[in-house]
């Protein structure tokens, strides 16, 4: 399952992250976002448009396809 799979205000816990590049990888790892970590999402925008998670007490709006890319359980 992946992270734009979660219903709003559902919790998970981040179980992969290596399908995305490199570069955003480290990004979000210095925000706080890496493996083992609880994640809730928010709220998604209508129209194909960002997610917003919580992630370690603050609140990230990402690309739906980068969220995509992050695995969840």
């Amino acid at each position: 399952m992946v992270l734009t799979d979660l219903q709003p205000g559902k919790k998970a816990i981040i179980t992969n992250l290596s399908l995305m590049n490199e570069k955003l990888k480290q990004r979000l790892i210095d925000m706080g976002v890496h493996e083992g970590e609880e994640v809730c999402l928010k709220c998604t925008m209508p129209f194909g448009g960002p997610v917003m998670v919580e992630v370690s007490g603050q609140c990230i709006c990402l690309r739906r396809k980068e969220a995509a890319c992050i695995g969840v359980e």
